[in-house]
């Protein structure tokens, strides 16, 4: 699959990654809630105003887009080329893997230009 068939949807929310004491004030129907849970912590990453009253650290200040559509398993190396050509342009990335997809945050600052950098390098933007 080439940068060319993939496109890159700007999600147009503020973003935080948080470490929460638990899930039990998670606002799960938001339309963007992401959950890890370890045997050392419960990390969740939401809209900033769903960020939960018993976090523990947040770090806010997060954009976030996704690749487009339905990624099938047996496709390798998108999320590598995205994150390399980003991390050689000095931008961190925080990623998040689905079932279907992958998303990107990036730190508010970077997001223009990380996006300007994937649509130079031939990702379609919408």
């Amino acid at each position: 699959m080439s940068n060319k068939t993939l496109e890159i949807k700007v999600i147009d929310y503020d973003f935080s990654i948080c470490q929460v004491r638990d899930y039990s004030l998670v606002h799960f129907e938001s339309n963007y809630c992401f959950t890890g849970k370890t045997d050392e912590e419960f990390s969740l990453v939401c809209v900033t105003e769903d960020v939960p009253a018993n976090f523990i650290r947040r770090d806010d200040g997060w954009k976030a887009f996704r690749i487009q559509g339905v990624l099938d398993f047996s496709l390798i190396g998108i999320l590598s080329r995205i994150s390399a050509l980003l991390a050689e342009n000095k931008i961190g990335i925080f990623a998040l893997s689905t079932f279907n997809t992958d998303y990107i945050l990036t730190k508010a600052g970077d997001f223009t230009r990380a996006v300007k950098i994937l649509s130079d390098a031939g990702y379609a933007v919408v």
